[in-house]
């Protein structure tokens, strides 16, 4: 081919980006652009309008921080760009990110801001200035109403994650704080998807945009390794065993539904010999950052999570994704793998399908455009085999080095010692370090011929039922009246959760809707969605169905967490029963219980005794 046609690759030097920018990313390693920080970065220097879609892993952080950093005023003090970001996680990783671009940018400021935090550090943190300010809506939102935050010297607003923003019922938040903006400034909107709702947003707020759209092939999904098995639930912590012993691996994240499965996944791999910690809702923010920070520096190999809880972590000796619980739908289980296979790195991820999850399976395939490979779980003989070569392997290198004589001085006194050859003293090491199971395990019983009948029975009850039927439980059809409910896809597990019911002081004439309160419970409290229950709006007031047992800390924080401007002031409903939020609502009784011993009053009549059969000699 004629090299004259050939493409020229673009660098970092070739997009204009200030020196300190340039050796700040030469010190990361990076050389060449994604394709989305290619496009965008000059865009967005030239100060033009952007809405960029691609998926994630693909560098958007760069793509908006690069060009604003190349643009900032160090001299002014007060914020310049606003970046909105749907999590906690997310922010912080935005804000991590934006510094370590500006490494060798002297007296830059770069703030964080979000529920959870102590709110009198970012109040002194904006006291004395800061160029990019990197928030959740609701706590920008209350520095807002505090005149803490001023925006009217703002020049970039960037809105990441605008997608995730919506799905958790932000949009409403967003409008008021783009309101707060000056009409001149420039807007970089970046979304995974691009949904009606979206292009509506955009439509209002950014005015003659240039568009860039990354097409889903060229997202991370094509630089990581795909597989899945189909395992019964039971099954699945020995077959995630069976594949890190076989797997050459650095850190891995592993994906679960619950918060309380988080915690007992740990324990277990814990328990096996592995360093794993959960991360959740219900840890604490500092540590939470504790936690990446051990995972970041291979202080800690598994970090066991919820979708919400991973949001917006990014650690590059992330090798492998498990996800132990499949996703609902393909737009998460993209986020999931992302976490893996940054930066052009190779990455691996592995799908756990239980029988009747193969339809969501054939959705992942067609929505990512990829068929997954199927894992084939090693059996029990072929670890044992692994491990003696391994174990051959690692006595080969010792003995290519010359092993000190006190040792050989240590192995004959001790068959002198013990009257034993040395063939049986090294037998005896090894059963300490391998127990008997490992070196030789029993044959494995084979699968029955009927699971393959129950799989079809499975499958055809997926077609023909609801994502609640997915888990196991159906949920029969009940009047919802007025009801309003948190999202349907957060609904799955619920049916075997208890919750307690709880008042919150914002209702309809403060303005609130269910998905302001499901944004405030899993965004400011850091609540999984999936155990926020029932939402019953009323005048003033609004009831939730919350998990028993809340931790002091969360208690406390949902005093002050505000829904439309309106501080929650959490306490217990009256009554404070439990329900299940696939329990029909009623209506409070005023009849008093009847008594065991009485009816209407009446003694009720003793039911007759058993007539016993006579024994017969």
């Amino acid at each position: 081919m004629d090299k004259e046609l050939e493409p020229k690759q673009v660098t970092f030097s070739d997009l204009d980006l200030p020196e300190p920018l340039l050796r700040s990313l030469k010190k990361l390693g990076y050389e060449t652009p994604s394709p989305i920080q290619a496009k965008a970065i000059p865009t967005v220097m030239d100060g033009k309008n952007i809405i960029g879609q691609a998926q994630t892993g693909t560098g958007k952080t760069a793509a908006f921080a690069l060009p604003i950093l190349a643009n900032i005023d160090l001299k002014q003090n007060s914020p310049q760009a606003l970046v909105l970001a749907p999590t906690r996680e997310l922010a912080i990783q935005v804000a991590e990110a934006f510094q370590v671009y500006a490494r060798y940018m002297k007296n830059f400021h770069v703030l964080p801001i979000y529920g959870g935090a102590d709110m009198r550090g970012q109040l002194r943190s904006l006291s004395r200035g800061a160029h990019v300010v990197v928030g959740t809506p609701g706590r920008l939102l209350d520095h807002l109403r505090r005149k803490s935050l001023k925006l009217d010297k703002l020049k970039t607003v960037v809105l990441d994650e605008a997608d995730e923003m919506l799905r958790m019922g932000f949009i409403d938040d967003v409008d008021t704080i783009l309101a707060e903006t000056p009409d001149t400034r420039q807007t970089a909107l970046f979304s995974a998807t691009m949904p009606d709702r979206i292009r509506q947003i955009a439509k209002r707020h950014v005015s003659e945009p240039v568009l860039i759209k990354i097409e889903a092939k060229t997202a991370t999904v094509d630089t990581i390794d795909q597989s899945f098995l189909i395992v019964n639930q039971g099954e699945k912590l020995d077959a995630m065993t069976r594949y890190l012993e076989t797997e050459e691996t650095e850190g891995i994240i592993v994906f679960v539904r619950t918060r309380e499965a988080t915690v007992t996944l740990a324990e277990k791999l814990n328990a096996r010999g592995y360093s794993a910690a959960a991360i959740n809702g219900d840890i604490s923010q500092p540590m939470r950052e504790k936690t990446i920070a051990r995972l970041k520096k291979s202080t800690l190999d598994i970090l066991v999570a919820t979708d919400v809880a991973a949001r917006g972590i990014d650690v590059e000796r992330v090798s492998h994704v498990i996800n132990f619980d499949i996703p609902y739908d393909s737009e998460a289980y993209v986020h999931r793998i992302g976490r893996t296979g940054r930066a052009g790195r190779l990455g691996k991820a592995l799908l756990f399908v239980q029988p009747r999850e193969r339809r969501l399976l054939g959705i992942i395939e067609k929505d990512t455009k990829q068929k997954l490979n199927a894992w084939q779980k090693p059996t029990a003989q072929q670890l044992a085999d692994q491990r003696k070569s391994k174990l051959a392997e690692d006595l080969s290198a010792r003995l290519d080095n010359k092993v000190a004589d006190v040792y050989h001085k240590m192995v004959a006194d001790l068959c002198e010692s013990l009257e034993q050859p040395a063939e049986q003293i090294a037998a005896a090491l090894l059963s300490d370090k391998f127990p008997l199971e490992q070196i030789a395990p029993p044959p494995e019983s084979k699968k029955p011929r009927r699971e393959r009948n129950s799989r079809d029975r499975d499958n055809r009850r997926e077609r023909d039922g609801s994502r609640e039927r997915d888990n196991g439980r159906e949920r029969s059809g009940r009047d919802s009246g007025n009801r309003e409910r948190s999202p349907r896809r957060e609904r799955s597990d619920k049916g075997s959760i208890p919750f307690e019911q709880y008042r919150i002081e914002a209702g309809r004439d403060h303005g609130a809707q269910a998905k302001d309160i499901v944004g405030a419970l899993a965004n400011e409290a850091g609540l999984d969605r999936e155990h926020i229950g029932r939402i019953e709006l009323n005048d003033n007031h609004s009831l939730v169905g919350l998990p028993p047992g809340m931790p002091k800390d969360i208690y406390q924080l949902l005093q002050k967490v505000r829904v439309k401007g309106q501080p929650m002031k959490l306490s217990r409903a009256a009554g404070g029963e439990s329900n299940r939020d696939d329990a029909p609502r009623k209506k409070p009784s005023t009849r008093k219980p009847r008594s065991e011993s009485s009816t209407d009053g009446r003694k009720s009549a003793k039911k007759p005794a058993k007539r016993r059969a006579p024994i017969k000699s």
